[in-house]
């Protein structure tokens, strides 16, 4: 289908951003204008004066507002139909643009970290830098790591160039990976990356199987200049470690989002001691598929048959919002809302990005991007969308620019908080005993994939990281090996180690975005929490998940999760996902 067949209300509403091409390119137009070249002197040197401060900082919100409202409509009109090569054009003129005007605002952290003490802390004090005291207390905290002036603005005109490992392998991944053929459904079809999942979960075992070993085939093939790209991406991290005078690449990811590392020692030591229930879950697949050998290809196999739910979108939207009722109607009201005023882009079309993603600015309402297919999984993709979107809602709401947006640790949680919410409804609410095993069966799925199996990417880029630091040279067979190794011990002996899983690892684009993946798993083990504390408190439980919503990024995010209940610095709410997992478990084996 083309986009200009499909209902306009079925489609998001770029004019909120911009009326226009024309009026994008005029704003465009006029911030390289004012912004380009703009002369900065008249802060250089002076920002222990604090109007000149507070000048600064208002200056750079104005420009960093209208630069983020440009970029926004250029990425989305891209991603409506990547085929325009207007929009390609566009977003990699945004990307230049953001390069060179925030290269030169680059002397003002090192200037704050050469400010003594006491001036940084009168600041972080002054009510009038109320919206900048967090940014101000990080910067204080972090003087350690911040360089000088040139060497600063040098960092940020390389960071095109240190950002290209990440596009070398988007363009092996996509466009030179060379996949080949398979057959599913009796009928030969080119295979793809979105096609690989469907024929895992819906093929037979020699379907499977071919897709499998043709998949990774195609990234054997191209192992050399894969491992190549992500061994320069880890040398990468170690020069900024180094650079930035870190301990480790793992101290300095955790540092950018001020996230204390106890958290990652937490996740991996508390999944690992939970693995005996993931090894339980494993053979248990096994016994229910009746497969006398099960393979890394059959994991995605459905243990239940013919309980998908399929209704089509509007059906699926009034579900979202019924299963999260225990929210509260101002919640409800805002998901209808949502629908009403353009923020969804609903449909599949030709030359669609493909998946789904919330974005927005400040000033503007979210936006959704959505290929909704009737089932089960696109329903709950709703829910997982738009609790991403409420939660920018909130936190724009509540919070000034400099503290509205929320970092990337964060992010995941009101999302998944909204998908297990709406499976707990539709599990007591429904009296089928196939209905509910499939969705017991897609619980485990959902926390095994984003739980355990992050956790288990997690665990390998700490030690690729880890053995670079200490100077041992990388490798495709030491990759392969570490893989190879940790897949061993989170699927136990209930599965076939198929030797082409040791290449899993190649095919992971976030792995070229380090420390980044773990972050999945805490979100899902603090969404765990937050729905038990709602189903069983109510509205005070509401009340803090509300605080947790409306905060932004005020604050580190470990103490915003703790207005939520959730404290990430202890083992219990790791514990209380691992019993989770083992109880739906137990109440899948009864329903047996």
């Amino acid at each position: 289908m083309e986009r200009k067949e499909i209902a306009q209300n079925l489609k998001w509403k770029v004019s909120d951003l911009f009326e226009s091409d024309e009026a994008w390119e005029q704003e465009y137009k006029a911030v390289e204008t004012a912004y380009s070249n703009y002369d900065f002197s008249a802060f250089k040197g002076n920002l222990a004066n604090k109007s000149t401060l507070l000048e600064c900082f208002r200056l750079s919100d104005v420009i960093s507002q209208r630069i983020e409202k440009l970029y926004l409509y250029a990425h989305m009109r891209h991603d409506e139909d990547v085929r325009v090569a207007k929009y390609t054009s566009a977003n990699a003129m945004m990307g230049a643009m953001i390069s060179k005007i925030f290269a030169q605002l680059a002397f003002v952290e090192p200037e704050l970290t050469t400010l003594d003490d006491a001036t940084l802390q009168a600041f972080i004090d002054d009510p009038d830098f109320f919206d900048y005291e967090y940014r101000l207390r990080k910067i204080a905290e972090g003087k350690a790591h911040v360089l000088s002036e040139a060497e600063e603005k040098l960092l940020t005109l390389g960071g095109d160039v240190m950002r290209d490992f990440q596009s070398v392998f988007s363009m092996l991944n996509n466009a030179n990976l060379n996949l080949p053929k398979a057959t599913l459904g009796g009928e030969e079809m080119q295979m793809s990356h979105g096609m690989y999942g469907v024929a895992l979960r819906s093929g037979t075992a020699e379907e499977r199987k071919e897709w499998f070993e043709k998949y990774y085939g195609a990234y054997i093939n191209l192992i050399d200049a894969i491992a190549q790209t992500y061994v320069s991406n880890v040398k990468k991290d170690v020069f900024y470690t180094t650079v930035r005078k870190y301990d480790s690449c793992m101290a300095r990811a955790m540092d950018g989002e001020d996230v204390d590392p106890s958290v990652y020692q937490n996740l991996i030591e508390t999944v690992h001691s939970a693995l005996p229930t993931m090894h339980e879950y494993i053979s248990i697949r096994k016994d229910v598929t009746g497969l006398k050998e099960q393979h890394m290809y059959d994991i995605y196999v459905p243990l239940v048959e013919n309980a998908d739910i399929k209704m089509p979108f509007e059906q699926a939207y009034d579900l979202v919002i019924e299963g999260l009722a225990p929210l509260g109607e101002g919640y409800q009201n805002l998901l209808r809302k949502g629908k009403e005023e353009g923020w969804i882009d609903v449909c599949e079309n030709e030359g669609k990005r493909s998946g789904a993603y919330s974005t927005g600015v400040y000033g503007v309402h979210p936006y959704v991007l959505l290929n909704y297919q009737e089932t089960t999984n696109d329903i709950f993709t709703i829910a997982h969308e738009m609790g991403h979107a409420l939660h920018t809602y909130k936190s724009n709401e509540t919070q000034p620019y400099e503290k509205a947006d929320y970092t990337i640790f964060l992010a995941e949680i009101a999302s998944t908080v909204n998908e297990v919410l709406l499976l707990k409804h539709l599990y007591k609410k429904s009296e089928d005993k196939n209905l509910k095993k499939y969705l017991l069966n897609y619980y485990m799925d959902m926390i095994r994939a984003t739980l355990f199996r992050q956790t288990q990417f997690a665990e390998f880029e700490q030690i690729a990281h880890t053995r670079a630091e200490a100077g041992e040279a990388l490798t495709k067979d030491s990759l392969n090996d570490i893989y190879y190794q940790l897949n061993k011990d989170y699927y136990g002996d209930g599965i076939i180690h198929d030797p082409q899983i040791a290449y899993e690892w190649a095919r992971i684009p976030h792995f070229y975005n380090a420390f980044y993946v773990y972050k999945y798993a805490t979100g899902i083990i603090s969404a765990i929490s937050i729905v038990k504390r709602i189903l069983t408190e109510g509205e005070p439980a509401v009340k803090d998940y509300f605080g947790f919503l409306s905060s932004g990024g005020c604050t580190d995010p470990v103490s915003i999760l703790k207005k939520a209940g959730v404290d990430l610095t202890t083992k219990a709410p790791f514990e209380a996902a691992m019993k989770e997992f083992e109880e739906t478990l137990n109440e899948f084996k009864c329903l047996l």
